[in-house]
């Protein structure tokens, strides 16, 4: 049995313009020690769902059908109260967007990792400021920081803090929603790290959320990629980001620059659909370059290309090797025009 399981999840925004189908319809699993990259462009979904799987999903929004499971028991069932003795920061916790936007400003450090342990892990305060300080360490921070207030640290440091208290309570599985946000390249890769060895060494699960696949390429041990609140290509890293089936996935990873060999860079025409009407058979297609008719009146489902390989595409077959043909005629009549 998985650590986690997500099985056909939806969840909706309520709002007075119509109902936004923010995730609609969901699967996939996570096993203890595994880290699953979660891609896609803004409004795909992604973080939406990482706040379902804490059932902190913010008003008008909730999760409208399917099931949750965390060591086979549906989480979804359970009651606000329970939740918050139970499951979140015990079993998952959150590493949030934005540590600037995360840590309160009035408070130092070590108040509010102290405060999170005492009121949700049930500790003293005397125990809490000696797990701080241990956590503190463990993250490459200086005791000092527990005295420190918000302002008075660097990026790279706040989103350590971030880190060391979504590890307060020992938590199986971790959920890091964009966890380099806004840090130059030195400092992300210093998290990366701090990040690749808590997984090693303390065996967490990891969700990483990111738009960057650099990032999920590197800590990633299964990828999924998103699309206007559906999955369109789900499995092993090194399948997903060398050989993509889905010409979203193949495009998007075409939008990255590479560090060897030559590579011409490309975007995805036209905007993300509007999800309170969204297009008719795949949601994809208006943006496809090699879409049918069959795309824009039926919506693919996903389907097993290989070994725990799924994609949801109706020309998973032959789709990418067209966009590589119409990409190289492109080539070719640039060159022959120069």
């Amino acid at each position: 049995m998985a650590l986690l399981e997500v099985e056909d999840v939806k969840i909706y925004y309520y709002t007075l313009k119509g109902i936004v189908k923010a995730v609609d319809g969901v699967s996939f699993s996570l096993e203890k020690g595994e880290v699953l990259g979660i891609a896609g462009e803004s409004g795909s979904g992604k973080s939406t769902l990482a706040w379902g799987l804490l059932g902190l999903v913010p008003p008008p929004g909730r999760i409208v059908s399917g099931a949750i499971r965390l060591d086979g028991e549906d989480i979804t069932r359970l009651s606000e109260a329970e939740l918050r003795r139970r499951v979140r920061w015990k079993r998952i916790s959150m590493i949030f967007q934005g540590a600037m936007n995360v840590l309160t400003p009035v408070y130092t450090v070590g108040r509010q990792m102290v405060e999170t342990m005492v009121v949700q892990g049930g500790m003293s305060e005397e125990e809490a400021r000696a797990r701080a300080f241990e956590l503190l360490e463990s993250v490459g921070l200086d005791r000092s920081i527990f005295y420190r207030y918000p302002h008075e640290l660097s990026g790279g440091q706040k989103q350590r803090v971030v880190i060391a208290m979504a590890l307060s309570l020992e938590p199986d599985i971790v959920i890091a929603d964009e966890p380099t946000t806004a840090l130059d390249v030195i400092v992300q890769a210093q998290i990366l790290n701090l990040l690749k060895r808590l997984q090693r060494e303390k065996g967490i699960s990891f969700i990483l959320i990111s738009h960057d696949l650099g990032i999920i390429a590197e800590l990633a041990d299964k990828v999924m990629v998103m699309y206007a609140g559906k999955v369109v290509e789900y499995g092993p890293a090194d399948i997903v980001l060398r050989r993509p089936r889905h010409p979203y996935s193949y495009l998007l990873l075409q939008s990255f620059p590479r560090l060897r060999g030559p590579r011409v860079l490309r975007y995805i025409p036209g905007t993300p659909p509007d999800l309170r009407n969204p297009p008719s058979g795949c949601r994809f297609h208006p943006r496809c370059p090699v879409a049918v008719e069959r795309c824009e009146r039926e919506e693919p489902p996903l389907e097993r290309l290989g070994e725990g390989h799924y994609v949801a595409c109706w020309r998973s077959r032959d789709g990418v090797e067209e966009i590589e043909k119409m990409e190289a005629r492109m080539m070719g009549e640039a060159a022959g025009g120069s």
